[in-house]
Order: C-alpha cells, then sequence, then structure tokens
C-alpha cells in the first residue's frame, strides 16, 4: 500500500538531501593547499587551509608571500570556480587580495589580485600530511656554523650584511637572511641568540616554519611572541628573557609536529605546524629544506648552532 509523506516531512527531507548534496560537492578542494604564485616574474609561496563550517559554508586560513596566518571568513565555491576576498596585513594599499581559482585534475589553478593591484597567476597542490610512522634514528650531531666565517652558508640577497666576529654570527643591520647549504628533512636544532631591544629575527626550519625571536610589547599577539610558530602556534607559557642576553632554542622536528624549548623549559610540545609561514622560502613542504636565520629586521646575533638530524 503505498503512503505519503506529511508536507512537513517531505519538505525536510528534500531540503536535507539538497544539503547534503553542496556539502560533497565540496569536498574536493577541502583540506590544505601548497601554493606557489608568480609575483613579478618569480615563483613565490603562499599557503592555503579550507574547511567547512557547519553542513557546507567554506571558511579558511590563507598564508601570503609575507606575514602571518590569517583567518578566511567565507569561501565561494560556485560552477566549479573557487573564490575568496581578504583584508590587506602588512600592505600599504587598503585594497583587499582578491583570489580566483578553478579545480583541474588535483590542483587549483588562478589568479591572485594583489592590493596593489598586481594580477599573479598561482598553481596549488594538496600538502603533504608528513606522517611519520616510526620513530626517530638520530644522526651525529654537525655544527652549522664554525664560529670563524661563512662557510656553509650563503645569504638570502645580494646584500650579505652578516658577519664573524669573536665566535658569533652577526647582521648588525637589516638586510638579508643567512641559509645553510645543507638542508634536512627531521632533525633536533641547538641555537643561541642574542637580540636587542624591541629586536625581531627568527629561526626557520626547512626554510618554511618561523620560530620567532622577538622583544616582548604589550600588544603582541600571542602566536607572534618569542617561541610561537609565528602565526600558527603560541607557546603554552611565556619564557621571561631580556635583550642583549644569551637565550637558547633547543628545536625538535619530525615531520610537521614540533617541540621548542627555550633556556631549558618547553614552550611548545609535539604540536603539529599546519603550514609555511611568512616569508618561507618556497611552499614544497614534501622536500628537505635548509635552515634560515632571518636578519631583514633588526640587529641579531647567533652561536652554537649544531643540528642533528635523521638518519
Amino acid at each position: 500500500m503505498l503512503r505519503y509523506l506529511p508536507i512537513t516531512t517531505l519538505c525536510f527531507f528534500i531540503i536535507s538531501n539538497a544539503q547534503a548534496g553542496n556539502s560533497s560537492d565540496t569536498s574536493s578542494v577541502l583540506g590544505r593547499w601548497d601554493i606557489t604564485v608568480n609575483i613579478s616574474g618569480k615563483d613565490r609561496p603562499s599557503w592555503l587551509e579550507i574547511h567547512r563550517s557547519g553542513i557546507k559554508m567554506l571558511v579558511g586560513e590563507f598564508v601570503a608571500d609575507g606575514g602571518s596566518a590569517r583567518p578566511i571568513s567565507r569561501i565561494n565555491l560556485e560552477n566549479g570556480k573557487l573564490s575568496f576576498s581578504i583584508p590587506p596585513q602588512w600592505d600599504r594599499q587598503d585594497k583587499n587580495l582578491e583570489f580566483e581559482a578553478t579545480l583541474q585534475g588535483d590542483s587549483l589553478v588562478g589568479t591572485m589580485v594583489l592590493p596593489d593591484g598586481r594580477n599573479c597567476k598561482f598553481t596549488a597542490i594538496k600538502a603533504p600530511s608528513l606522517t611519520r610512522t616510526a620513530k626517530p634514528l638520530w644522526g651525529t650531531p654537525i655544527k652549522l656554523f664554525n664560529g670563524k666565517d661563512l662557510k656553509g652558508w650563503h645569504a638570502s640577497g645580494s646584500n650579505n650584511q652578516w658577519i664573524v666576529e669573536n665566535g658569533i654570527l652577526k647582521s648588525p643591520k637589516a638586510g638579508s637572511n643567512i641559509i645553510s647549504d645543507a638542508t634536512f628533512t627531521d632533525f633536533k636544532l641547538h641555537v643561541e641568540f642574542r637580540y636587542q631591544a624591541h629586536g625581531n629575527s627568527g629561526v626557520y626550519l626547512r626554510g618554511r616554519y618561523e620560530v620567532q625571536i622577538t622583544d616582548y610589547y604589550p600588544d603582541t599577539p600571542p602566536k607572534d611572541v618569542l617561541g610561537s610558530v609565528y602565526g600558527f602556534i603560541k607557546p603554552n607559557e611565556s619564557v621571561t628573557t631580556k635583550p642583549n642576553q644569551w637565550v637558547t632554542y633547543d628545536i625538535t622536528l619530525i615531520g610537521r609536529n614540533v617541540t621548542i624549548v627555550i633556556n631549558g623549559k618547553t614552550v611548545v610540545s609535539n604540536q603539529e605546524i599546519p603550514g609555511i609561514t611568512g616569508g618561507a622560502l618556497d611552499s614544497h613542504e614534501g622536500t628537505p629544506g635548509p635552515i634560515m636565520l632571518q636578519g631583514d629586521h633588526e640587529p641579531i646575533e647567533y652561536r652554537n648552532i649544531i643540528i642533528t638530524p635523521v638518519k
């Protein structure tokens, strides 16, 4: 015998199935994306994460070539076209960054219009999980800095202000970052640094993930302070340090998971780094990368840089 559903039940059934259909339509774009964008003829890194808010609304986070991760309040997906608009961060212009892409196979292909009006093409691939299934076997510690000269390092630009004096690697003024010639996957890193008042530098792991070095300001966001992974992970407690005193970082990176110890105190314990941070060398997260020390802000000094790579 044929039975008829009540109108209200039937409407609910239709709406629910329509929402489920819309939700499934978004599955191909969900997740993390490593982006390579061509800006003024040079390939630069960027990063995007897309996830659902509720049944079908898409939201996310975005990292530009510079700056930190920032939220995207709404991501549109219509007729196969993905788009969003995000306010400027460190740009001098007031216009939003406009993002538009289509899914082509396993890649996103599209354009970004920067706040200064430049129209930049990009491609994006799904970011690797970097999950490790076995405990690391550590190799022999390596002195990355020999205390004598810049052997084993190179500057990121033509203006190399880095010098070595009395066993200390110094950036006396703003200029280039300095990058290790050697590249690494997983490792334990020991580094000592000294900053001046209002100092600002950072240690980039694999050249992609910045562990922040900065003097505290009262209004500094928690994810930007000393011991943070810039824009992504805040330390679980603050460690008091003062300008012009030596501070020690002991950092362990295994896949995406990082542990950060400041002066013997663990401030980040085995936390996942979602993606690249602003200022990264590239977005090729599945490949080995160097250690990069930031020198494009205030003066900074380093010594005793020792890395223990995984076998």
